[in-house]
């Protein structure tokens, strides 16, 4: 399909904050699973905080936001800190690791899915749905029968918490609806795949380019050894220079304007490379240069606006905690490969490796 690109910093953070440009437009569109689905399958997966505008955005945000404040993403850090350990232990006394598989991958999964509730003999199911769905956002082979799988999953899930409520996220916001009408059906579902997916793969793919953006240059891991107090500032640097969202979900034009010279007429769709802003030079002296002393709060690698990741707070504990742990653990950690050798994911709105081997010692 036809779609502007923007990729100015200036202009992108425009077009995250201006109301004329409509999320839920493009789901009616059906450009992220390329028609493919059923309408009530599509609500049901899809019809999430990301894909929606005000007031039911207002109204979605205002609910789940209560989940992440920065107070209780505080009080994770011991646990994600022993979930990191535990995961390292599985694998400390090999001589090479595959980080992504190992680490990377699982963590985020083990933290979301505690959080929401998830059975644990459920998680690897939920993981392979999950990968396999946002590997085909906006693919003419989107995995359709996987989504379907996914969606029944979830509603049976629903039903099993509403009958038996535990204290985890997902009771918590069935209570909501039980009690207030406030969520859908539809909505709790694909709120609860929008927060497995952007609490997994995002989370994976920041853990795996950041520890690839260390182990290009040593220097850089040894000087957050001797400086661990860099590693939140470090963390935001691995955001902004290989940022695991490379473009924001799209954006319909609901009339006319103008944006960076360029007419946009109504109905045009626009995709944001928050990649792309966040190493505009404009904005960032030497942007492909790592950083860790770089004034931090400019990237856009969480987004902007109204539709800026609730989750943030969380990605970020959960990268500083999890490669803190690593450059503990191994003094001597290094590429097994050469980076060049190293291959990235192809999925369109996703910015992670397929593989990081990793020499222990």
């Amino acid at each position: 399909m036809p779609v502007w690109v923007v990729v100015g910093y200036d202009e992108a953070v425009a077009a995250l904050g201006d109301s004329r440009l409509s999320a839920a437009a493009t789901l009616e569109a059906g450009g992220l699973d390329g028609g493919r689905l059923s309408l009530d399958m599509r609500d049901a997966l899809l019809k999430s905080l990301t894909n929606s505008d005000p007031p039911d955005h207002t109204r979605l945000r205002r609910l789940v936001s209560r989940a992440f404040t920065a107070r209780q993403v505080d009080a994770m850090r011991p646990w994600v800190s022993r979930l990191s350990d535990e995961l390292i232990d599985g694998f400390a006394q090999q001589s090479q690791v595959d980080l992504m598989a190992e680490f990377a991958a699982p963590l985020p999964i083990l933290v979301m899915s505690e959080l929401l509730g998830v059975p644990e003999a459920d998680r690897s199911q939920v993981r392979t749905w999950s990968r396999k769905i946002i590997s085909g956002f906006g693919s003419p082979d989107f995995p359709v029968q996987d989504a379907t799988d996914f969606v029944e999953y979830l509603r049976g899930l629903v039903v099993q918490k509403r009958s038996d409520p535990d204290e985890a996220l997902i009771s918590a916001l069935i209570r909501t609806r039980d009690e207030n009408d406030a969520l859908s059906m539809d909505e709790l579902t694909s709120t609860i795949f929008l927060m497995i997916v952007a609490g997994h793969d995002t989370t994976l793919s920041l853990i795996g380019n950041g520890v690839y953006l260390l182990m290009k240059e040593p220097d850089r891991a040894a000087r957050l050894r001797k400086e661990p107090s860099l590693l939140p500032a470090a963390v935001e640097e691995f955001l902004r220079l290989e940022s695991p969202v490379p473009v924001a979900s799209f954006r319909a034009a609901t009339s006319p304007f103008d944006i960076g010279g360029t007419r946009i007429s109504a109905g045009d769709l626009l995709a944001i490379s928050l990649q792309a802003a966040n190493r505009d030079d404009s904005q960032f002296a030497e942007p492909s240069r790592f950083d860790p002393a770089r004034p931090n709060g400019r990237h856009i690698a969480f987004g902007h606006g109204i539709h800026y990741c609730l989750g943030a707070p969380l990605g970020r504990l959960e990268g500083e905690v999890a490669i803190g742990a690593l450059l503990k653990r191994f003094p001597n950690l290094r590429l097994a490969v050469p980076a060049d050798e190293l291959s990235w994911s192809q999925a369109p709105f996703i910015h992670r490796l397929d593989r990081l081997p990793l020499l222990l010692s």
